[in-house]
């Protein structure tokens, strides 16, 4: 069955006090293309990330968005040297120029360089494992969705095809008319003349043909997005040479609404993968 380009899916990771949130959004392109939006640091996963796409997606343009939500906290880290040089001077001066003041802890970690403040960054190598684990979640969920998108699109299309048919028939029963009063008015080289002019019936077994080959793309599971545009431009052709061969109402009308479905099917096209 065919799937569309259109596609959301999410997934949460959290292990120990790490916490992020993975997004994968996809939406219709010719060819495949992916943006990334990760964390400082975790550029290096950009290939991985392609290679785990490219899995379960052949075109389409991929948004993929890494954020981390939560992680460990700052913490404050005691300079002992920097103390004992502090306590070292302050001893001194005391000795040196007879200062009784007590010193109080309030008054030494308020010193400046006795704490240092250290962040705490993620270690992108440990997270792979869980991050994979989610982008393949993401990545189900979004499939999930590309494949509905292409079941509607299946029926779609199906229905215009159909339609496509009647106007097929709705011509060649014109023309049987359009021949059968031609022959009672024209001489026998003049009719010969006419018929061979609006002999339409190669485009009608092309277009037809091309309907069959249509129906069977819409049951690949392969990409088949681009053939379709391809055909559906095949049709568009056949459509043209049949609209400039017979001047009548009856197959200018035909001609038209085929042109509508065709131009449909190509639009839908641009959706299908």
């Amino acid at each position: 069955m065919i799937k569309g380009m259109t596609g959301f899916g999410s997934a949460q990771l959290s292990k120990n006090k790490v916490k992020a949130a993975v997004e994968i959004r996809t939406v219709n392109h010719r060819y495949f293309d992916v943006s990334y939006y990760m964390p400082t640091g975790f550029g290096s996963y950009e290939n991985k990330v392609r290679q785990l796409i490219q899995k379960n997606i052949q075109r389409g343009r991929i948004t993929v968005s890494i954020r981390i939500t939560q992680q460990p906290e700052r913490t404050a880290v005691l300079d002992r040297g920097v103390v004992k040089a502090y306590l070292k001077n302050i001893h001194s001066l005391q000795k040196e120029f007879k200062l009784k003041d007590d010193i109080k802890i309030s008054d030494i970690i308020s010193l400046p360089g006795v704490f240092e403040t250290k962040e705490i960054f993620v270690a992108r190598e440990t997270l792979w494992p869980d991050l994979e684990k989610c982008l393949k979640k993401a990545l189900a969920g979004l499939v999930i969705m590309r494949k509905r998108e292409g079941k509607s699109l299946e029926m779609d299309v199906s229905d215009k095809l159909r339609r496509m048919l009647l106007q097929t028939k709705k011509i060649e029963k014109a023309l049987g008319v359009i021949l059968k009063g031609k022959k009672k008015v024209l001489g026998p080289d003049e009719f010969l003349s006419f018929q061979k002019s609006t002999d339409v019936n190669e485009e009608i077994i092309r277009l037809n043909h091309f309907v069959a080959e249509m129906k069977k793309l819409l049951k690949a599971t392969a990409p088949v997005g681009k053939q379709m545009d391809f055909i559906a431009q095949e049709m568009q052709r056949e459509t043209n040479t049949i609209g400039s061969k017979i001047q009548d109402k009856v197959v200018s009308n035909a001609v038209i609404a085929l042109k509508g479905k065709i131009e449909k099917i190509r639009e839908q096209a641009q959706n299908v993968e």
